[in-house]
């Protein structure tokens, strides 16, 4: 018997790559989505079903839920992975771009939850995968607001996770530390969007531009895609999945770091990290 996965923002990056992987089971049925599906066509000729699906439009979501509950009778597994990083600093970031961000990360993700859970209690059964970040457990500067969204993710998980049990629906969270797609670059240019250069920030941004470039170039603390990808097959299809999964040994180091050592000690790394000169 074959179940059905619905993976969100499949345009590009983790999603892409989470279709491409999932896609070569014969025991799953995978449906791709993204705004357009103009960048999918190489998933269709792979074997995934695509849709558009826009996770800040309440109509589109309801119809590719609908379309695959049509087909299927309920979504066997979603994968909540649309999502971006608006970078700024706190004092300059527009509010706009930010309420846009938490659209997509925050609120897309909880309302696609909720058009699949009715149909996953129904089956007695179901599987949601959340796609956040290291993110959610520790800040660094100048990524306020992403991590604030991710934050909620967290939290949103936590919550759900408690509460689907009962009708058989588990629930992962997929942690994922930097990992090598176009979100190293999109988060460069709504930061340098987000203020002037001569601004009282300009310092900091110009480390943190260094700092991103040299991260995620590096193997050391960054990885590929199919990494994560890896890790959320296993989320989506193992008997007794985790409740979460800290994809790279960087953001493990990093997430038990700032747990273990408290806040005034990861200020004093962000300190070495995010040299300004001043």
């Amino acid at each position: 018997m074959t179940k059905t996965v619905l993976i969100t923002g499949t345009s590009s990056g983790i999603g892409r790559t989470t279709a491409e992987r999932l896609v070569r089971r014969k025991d799953l049925t995978v449906y791709a989505t993204a705004r357009s599906t103009a960048s999918l066509s190489a998933l269709a000729d792979a074997g995934a079903h695509t849709l558009a699906l826009d996770v800040t439009d309440e109509a589109s979501m309801q119809a590719a839920v609908k379309e695959v509950e049509d087909a299927h009778g309920a979504v066997d597994v979603l994968v909540n992975n649309a999502g971006y990083g608006e970078y700024g600093t706190i004092e300059e970031t527009g509010l706009d771009g930010v309420r846009r961000q938490f659209e997509t990360n925050v609120f897309g993700l909880s309302r696609m939850t909720q058009l699949v859970l009715p149909g996953m209690r129904a089956a007695g059964r179901g599987r949601i995968v959340n796609v956040g970040s290291m993110g959610g457990r520790l800040v660094f500067p100048v990524g306020g607001y992403y991590h604030a969204s991710k934050y909620a993710v967290e939290a949103i998980t936590d919550a759900l996770r408690f509460e689907a049990a009962p009708f058989g629906v588990k629930v992962s969270l997929i942690e994922p530390g930097l990992i090598r797609t176009a979100f190293g670059a999109t988060a460069a240019e709504t930061m340098a969007a987000s203020a002037t250069p001569s601004g009282p920030y300009a310092a900091l941004r110009t480390a943190n531009e260094k700092q991103m470039e040299t991260s995620y170039s590096s193997n050391l603390f960054s990885a590929t895609p199919e990494t994560v990808a890896r890790t959320i097959e296993h989320a989506a299809t193992a008997r007794r999945p985790r409740t979460r999964y800290v994809v790279t040994p960087a953001a493990k180091l990093l997430v038990h770091t700032r747990r273990l050592l408290g806040a005034g000690v990861f200020d004093a790394y962000l300190r070495m990290q995010f040299r300004t000169g001043t």
